[in-house]
């Protein structure tokens, strides 16, 4: 009788060690599939003029499953000591190329305006593109043509979403990150909704993605959110929002990059990126925006001097922010910045900070966008 407990007793530990250790495979699956999609939600920057195997931009793709990476030609936190990922056309497609080689549907992006922000220079071999101010002063054929140009270059070495262009209405002279740099193509919200067109017709027909910025309108600010806090409570005008209105409900669907603006009659305690009165209420509600809204840079002094890296990036997320940029070319270079922004978005959903739906809503969005651009094959 003994024998017969004991058996029994065996047994039944045997069945419950399998049952944990199948219910802990089936936790472990969704975790990492959960873990997936928030690393779907990322835009990194990184170091290196090429890659391979054993390069951290690649290991990084695969580990935890990027969706973007954003391409610069100078490394900012060395004051352009180190060599970031632009010297010449081939070189740049052959960084590329090895990039698609570890994720063959991943974003590639750049921020490519035309004018003083533009990665891809004369210098390094690359076509001369007017600053939107400058093309401001051509036709909206000639604005065309110079985004067929730019999409050409970009499709040909690889590269499938350009951050631009500014649809910022050039509302403040003084403005020193849009008037100051030639950023805008007109004080008037009717020409910059027609010319921004004209050179998202010109991407578009090279199959390259545009980024459309800085929702809700930076023109009227009298100060840079890449070094603090911009407040344009006083200095804001509703005609900002021309631009996207038009845009939208002419049929744009790419994507809206938000700016780190305060503006406080709108919401007293959160810039526009962190902000669900910005991004949903607006951006989705009142302009029924249906694509992808991505973050400026995560690591810009508006939020970085304000704000811990993991509650900015929850709040983003909970704002309504899609996709996020880790650039890595502020005043600090961490690499493990990317993981950390995934960390603390898995963390935040298995605390119920994030919803898990709103994961899959953005995740959704970002493999539309990839599918409608041949991307996810």
């Amino acid at each position: 009788m003994n024998k017969i407990i004991k058996l029994s007793v065996i047994i039944v530990l045997v069945v419950i060690i399998v049952l944990l250790g199948n219910n802990y495979l089936k936790e472990k699956k969704i975790d990492d599939n959960l873990k997936d999609k928030i690393g779907q939600m990322l835009v990194i920057g990184f170091r290196g003029t090429e890659a391979n195997s054993n390069s951290y931009i690649v290991k990084t793709i695969k580990e935890l499953n990027i969706g973007g990476v954003i391409l610069f030609d100078r490394d900012n936190p060395s004051k352009g000591e180190i060599e970031r990922n632009i010297v010449s056309p081939e070189q740049t497609k052959e960084l590329i190329n090895s990039i698609k080689n570890a994720s063959s549907d991943i974003f590639v992006s750049i921020d490519a305006e035309g004018g003083h922000v533009n990665r891809l220079k004369t210098k390094y071999g690359f076509e001369n593109i007017p600053s939107a101010e400058e093309m401001g002063k051509l036709s909206i054929e000639d604005v065309k043509s110079y985004g067929l140009s730019l999409g050409k270059t970009l499709k040909d070495i690889g590269i499938n979403m350009d951050f631009a262009p500014v649809v910022d209405v050039n509302i403040n002279p003084m403005n020193p990150v849009i008037r100051y740099l030639e950023r805008s193509f007109s004080e008037d919200p009717e020409k910059v909704y027609e010319y921004s067109s004209a050179f998202i017709e010109g991407l578009h027909e090279n199959g390259i993605i545009s980024a459309i910025k800085h929702f809700p309108g930076h023109g009227s600010s009298e100060d840079d959110s890449h070094l603090g806090i911009v407040d344009v409570t006083e200095t804001y005008n509703e005609e900002e929002l021309i631009p996207y209105r038009k845009l939208i409900e002419n049929g744009y669907s790419d994507i809206v990059m938000t700016a780190h603006i305060f503006n406080k009659n709108i919401d007293e305690d959160n810039p526009a990126t962190l902000s669900s009165k910005f991004l949903k209420e607006i951006l989705r509600d009142e302009l029924n925006f249906n694509g992808v809204i991505i973050s400026d840079d995560m690591q810009m002094g508006a939020i970085v001097n304000n704000y811990g890296y993991a509650e900015a990036v929850i709040k983003a997320i909970n704002a309504g922010c899609d996709m996020l940029i880790i650039s890595n070319n502020g005043d600090e270079y961490n690499e493990l910045a990317p993981k950390q922004a995934v960390d603390a978005i898995f963390n935040a959903v298995r605390n119920r900070e994030i919803s898990e739906k709103q994961i899959n809503e953005s995740y959704g969005r970002i493999q539309n966008l990839k599918e409608n651009y041949g991307i996810k094959k």
